[in-house]
């Protein structure tokens, strides 16, 4: 029981995680033409960078994510198969998952690793090392 409940907290955090990437994206275009200063933070935007970055490198080393390796575990040890689960995990577990290859997966990793780097540019963030020149 206590095996399960740890897969399944596994299963929900990796699905943050992925959100959060996702989401952290369309903040950053959204907020470039809604002019929220808050997603040029710099920290913010740095974060969303490695993020995806070690995702699109565990994809074209061909790395398990860890995550995915632990909740496999966790779940072995409480006698399941991955697809079994709480409610919460199972939801979670098949958003996450989805029925692409592996090279169509890394494909759509690269492409969204990509184009958050192009945001970096197109739409920077303010470097905390920066000083304001407004009034000067």
């Amino acid at each position: 029981m206590f095996y399960r409940f740890l897969a399944d907290l596994i299963v929900v955090m990796h699905l943050a995680y992925v959100l959060s990437v996702i989401l952290g994206l369309a903040a950053v275009i959204l907020g470039w033409f809604l002019k929220w200063r808050w997603i040029r933070n710099f920290y913010f935007r740095i974060i969303h960078l490695l993020m995806i970055g070690i995702v699109v490198f565990e994809a074209l080393f061909g790395i398990m994510c860890p995550l995915t390796t632990w909740e496999d575990d966790l779940r072995k040890a409480a006698g399941e198969d991955v697809t079994e689960g709480s409610f919460i995990g199972r939801l979670a577990h098949g958003i996450l998952f989805v029925d692409l290859s592996e090279e169509a997966l890394t494909v759509c990793y690269c492409i969204f690793g990509a184009v958050v780097l192009l945001t970096v540019f197109l739409i920077p963030p303010q470097w905390p090392w920066r000083t304001s020149t407004r009034g000067h």
